[in-house]
Parts: C-alpha cells; structure tokens; sequence
C-alpha cells in the first residue's frame, strides 16, 4: 500500500514539472544594445537604441521607459509585463536575441549584450 501510494504521488506530481515550451530561465544580467543590420556599403549593424534594455535580475528587465518583468522559457524571450510588454525574442546564445513577429518567426532586429569590445 505504502509502495502504491508513493508511485500514484509521483505519478501525478510529473505533469506540474513539465513546462511548455522548455524549461524555465534566465538572461545573463546586462545590457542589450539593439540593432538592425546594414549594408556592404555602409554600418555593418543601425542602432535601434529604443529596443535596448537592462536585465536587471532573474525576472526583471529596465528600459528608459520604466521597469518589468520577463520570462525565458527554453530560447523564447517574453516581456511578461513593463514598457515591453507583448514583446517576444528568439535566444540565439546567451548574448545575442533576435526579436520575432506575431507568428514567432525571426526578425531582422537583433539585441547583443553589451560586453567590453561592443559598448
């Protein structure tokens, strides 16, 4: 009885540890300088700096506008709530996102976490 009781515990406790979409996460703290690319002839990336943002901790994000509130589950970035809300990003790497459309799929906007060859 003891035996069962513990494998129908563990049984229903399996679908509250699946996460749609993959697991939970979390950004690198830093900023995100954010661009689109240029041409052969011209910059190689234009500097969108109204896209930028701060990851300020393992849930909140700042832009110029105001604070909120992200989540990364497995490579899809979602601005849960703050000036960015609605917002969602393809996790390419850890520092470098690309911003996706309505249906999911990649845009030419990308944001690259500012590091010291880069700032």
């Amino acid at each position: 009885m003891k035996t069962a009781l513990t494998m129908i515990l563990l049984a229903s406790a399996a679908p509250a540890l699946a996460v749609p979409g993959g697991p939970i996460g979390q950004l690198s703290p830093g900023t995100y300088l954010c661009e689109q690319p240029g041409d052969a002839g011209g910059a190689v990336g234009l500097r969108v700096a109204g896209e930028d943002f701060e990851i300020v901790n393992a849930n909140t994000y700042r832009t110029a506008a105001g604070r909120g509130t992200y989540l990364l589950t497995g490579n899809v970035l979602r601005f849960t709530s703050g000036p960015k809300y609605g917002e969602s990003f393809h996790r390419i790497t850890n520092g470098f996102l690309r911003k996706t459309d309505a249906s999911g799929a990649d845009t030419t906007l990308r944001c690259v976490r500012r590091v010291m060859n880069n700032g």
